[in-house]
């Protein structure tokens, strides 16, 4: 079906726009659904994806919407905001201050909760060292431990429950709190005969804040690569302000965000490019290696281009600026892989389904804990009270049996605050943004250019991978072989007109025809017409000339001798595409052109195929040409004779069997198979077209990045599945042993400062895994792994 423009009188669609924001005080999954919430609910906007790891909301929304207006909304929330945006140096480091202050803060509150707990340790452990076993004193570390690193959590908990939003501070907070108080009532009314364990909140806290402090530190670690990626921005530039002659110009140094496209730069050795530009003046060779992967330094020399990040070795030289800010391919690839990070797996669904109601089912499971062990539980066991033993840390792992009876109330109390704090939201939040954001920064640190955690899942599903021969496994840059004619017209005549024929058109096949005869008086040429995927004509000094397919000519009545169509056989089995032509009617000779097979095509196609995959060719050569390349790759599955608009339906008659197809290509005709695929892969040298459709980019133009992309989708998605069954069987497990499921079997409970430590456990042993995906091996030379 074909496209038409619209005319002036149909009603224009509105157009809809992407925003991003920054936004802090995220703590779990809950929070991550409760500002999904709020930003859904903000007039305008169509739909949020909001990542903990990266604290970036991706928020898709009608033109015109003010993000400033939803920030602002989400700020009074609880939930500081501001619109995300390419920073400046100055920005980059207010940014970095705030971080480094918080990080600060976090670690002083972590060195006075341990001050705290090894008090508290002290107190417990000694029998005679007096006032550290006085309950008074007790008391007062549970208070302090309330006050200084606790208020923070239990204020974001108690706004969060204050919203409608409660979270994983809401969980922690309602436990140290519960335990404080009655441990407080026991203190003040001992005639009760309540026990006292102000050791709780203290444990408690210091256990979340060391958690919280070692999983920020994985989680850092996890952002390594787009970090990597930020510092390659090169910070300034020297402009170069021209004067009345070379001689009077002037260079001054401004920041590189302050380039204007257009102005002159100079670069000197050893230094960063700036901005994308075109070289105007010197030579040098320049390391692209963060843009190719190459090593080798490429040669510059005016005219060639030049881009952002990469550095200048071996002369000064002068450029123009071509793009500046966010339009250069650095800036490009860094929003790339931000967005991807922030787009979520489907998988993840399930996961933030739950969170969003996570916090209140706890609440719920703690009140049903209380009620049953109260009301129930310990009527029909009363020996519990009595004979039990507590899981307690600050014992050093060793069993705690408890020294007097415990009444049915403290007793119900601490198994209910246990459940609040053993739960984990956070782990469920966790477990698909890190991997996602170790995976895509791993891939951008290799040249795969992922655009979304989705593409990552997609890939892990992909049974079928479809190759586009012209430029993807062959080089793209075909010669002729062979110029035969028929009696009467010299080669050199046919070649002469072939390429005025092919100057009006812009295909590899025509390319080569052209230089070919660039040495050649080529005639002028009118009235080009085109046929896709079948022939060009035109009228060369009066003639009209046709060039394509057998096909082709023969529907214009143009007949081929045999012995020509036996001499194009033989040419075509050997791999080699056959032009036909024909001047004024009459058949005038073939062109034999040849496309070679790119050096690692076999390799990548042996090991796609060792992975499992059925790899599959499509181009629109004869048959015996496509049988002789899929033979030098080993691919027994081919396409041949496919015309542009035929590839995507070759894809979906393929889906349609029920296969999940990636398709790798890189030319315009590529586009519409590229989209139509479960997953598009575009080689860097390709069109901006086929890069724009596709869904993971080779920058480095290697097939064997193909590869790469297969298993670093495959570990990346194993990794989440991994996360995921752990968040979900630790709370599975955790939270009824929190409960007493051991208490009447082995009359064992978990102490509440026991269930914090294994919370804080479960957070970072989600972001460490995540972080071993970089041991798992993705390159092209480790075949047969991750099948």
């Amino acid at each position: 079906m074909q496209l038409l423009p619209k005319t002036a009188t149909e009603p224009q669609p509105t157009a809809n726009q992407t925003l991003t924001l920054d936004v802090g005080g995220m703590k779990c999954a809950g929070c991550v659904k409760a500002v999904e919430k709020q930003l859904t609910q903000h007039p305008g906007v169509i739909s949020a994806c909001v990542n903990l790891v990266t604290e970036v909301a991706a928020i898709e929304c009608e033109a015109g919407t003010d993000p400033q207006a939803i920030a602002e909304k989400l700020t009074k929330s609880g939930f500081p905001s501001q619109p995300h945006s390419l920073q400046s140096e100055t920005d980059l480091q207010a940014k970095a201050a705030r971080k480094q202050a918080e990080e600060r803060q976090q670690l002083q509150q972590l060195a006075i909760a341990i001050i705290l707990i090894v008090l508290s340790v002290i107190g417990h452990l000694s029998r005679n060292a007096y006032p550290l076993t006085n309950i008074w004193f007790h008391g007062g570390l549970a208070t302090l431990a309330l006050l200084f690193p606790g208020r923070a959590i239990v204020v974001d908990g108690w706004q969060g429950l204050r919203h409608n939003s409660p979270n994983m501070n809401t969980l922690v907070g309602l436990g140290a709190v519960s335990a404080y108080l009655a441990s407080a009532v026991a203190l003040v009314f001992p005639q009760l005969g309540w026990e006292c364990f102000f050791d709780e909140p203290v444990m408690l806290l210091g256990f979340i804040l060391l958690g919280r402090t070692l999983e920020q530190r994985a989680r850092t670690q996890a952002a390594t690569e787009l970090r990597a990626l930020l510092e390659l921005q090169p910070k300034k530039a020297r402009l170069i302000v021209e004067g009345d002659s070379p001689n009077s110009n002037q260079v001054m140094e401004i920041p590189a965000d302050r380039v204007k496209v257009g102005v002159l730069l100079q670069v000197r050795p050893g230094e960063k490019i700036p901005v994308d530009g075109e070289v105007m003046a010197g030579e040098t060779t320049v390391d692209e290696s963060m843009l190719t992967g190459e090593s080798i330094p490429i040669a510059k020399q005016p005219g060639d281009r030049v881009a952002a990040g990469t550095v200048n070795q071996s002369g000064a030289i002068a450029i123009r600026a071509t793009r500046t800010g966010k339009e250069t391919t650095l800036a490009q690839i860094v929003a790339l892989v931000e967005e991807a990070q922030t787009r979520k797996a489907p998988v993840q669904q399930l996961a933030d389904t739950v969170a969003g109601y996570f916090a209140y089912g706890v609440m719920a499971i703690a009140l049903f804990t209380f009620s049953f062990w109260y009301f129930i539980g310990i009527p029909l066991w009363p020996e519990v009270l009595t004979h039990h033993s507590t899981w307690m840390l600050h014992d050093l792992g060793t069993m705690a049996h408890s020294a007097h009876p415990t009444q049915p109330l403290l007793l119900s109390l601490k198994l209910a605050i246990a459940v609040l704090v053993i739960a984990c939201p956070c782990a469920l939040g966790l477990a698909t943004p890190t991997a996602i954001l170790v995976g895509t920064g791993l891939g951008a640190q290799q040249g795969i250019l992922i655009k979304g955690g989705d593409v990552l899942e997609k890939v892990h599903q992909v049974q079928t991978l479809v190759f586009d021969k012209t430029g993807t496994l062959t080089t793209g840059q075909p010669t002729i072989t062979d110029c035969l004619s028929i009696e009467g017209i010299e080669p050199q005549t046919l070649l002469q007109f072939a390429a005025a024929v092919e100057q009006g058109t812009n295909h590899p096949l025509a390319n080569a025809i052209i230089q070919a005869a660039q040495d050649l008086e080529i005639p002028a040429a009118e009235a080009f017409q085109t046929q896709a995927g079948s022939g060009v004509s035109a009228l060369v000094s009066g003639q009209l000339t046709r060039l394509g397919t057998a096909d082709w000519l023969t529907q214009h009545q143009i007949l081929i001798p045999e012995p020509w169509s036996t001499q194009a056989q033989t040419l075509e089995a050997e791999g080699k595409t056959v032009v036909y032509i024909a001047i004024a009617d009459q058949f005038g000779g073939i062109i034999a052109i040849a496309d070679r097979v790119r050096e690692e095509a076999k390799t990548t196609v042996q090991q796609l195929q060792q992975l499992g995959l059925d790899v599959v060719m499509l181009t629109g050569d004869r048959p015996t040409t496509a049988n002789a390349i899929a033979q030098q790759l080993g691919i027994s599955r081919i396409f041949a004779e496919v015309k542009p608009d035929g590839k995507a339906e070759i894809v979906q008659s393929l889906q349609s069997q029920g296969h999940s197809v990636a398709m790798v290509g890189d030319g315009i005709n590529d586009a519409p198979a590229l989209s139509v695929a479960d997953v598009g892969i575009a080689l860097q040298t390709g069109t901006e077209i086929a890069m724009e459709t596709a869904e993971m980019v080779l920058m480095r133009d290697r097939l064997t990045d193909v590869v790469a992309a297969i298993r670093l989708g495959r570990a990346t998605f194993n990794k989440i599945q991994h996360n995921l069954f752990w968040a979900f069987a630790y709370n599975l497990l955790g939270i009824p042993i929190a409960a007493g499921l051991l208490l009447p079997l082995y009359g064992i409970i978990l102490a509440p400062s026991s269930a914090g430590a294994l919370m804080a456990f479960s957070s970072i042993s989600v972001v460490t895994n995540s972080l071993l995906l970089r041991r798992v091996p993705i390159s092209s030379a480790d075949p047969g792994k991750l099948n």
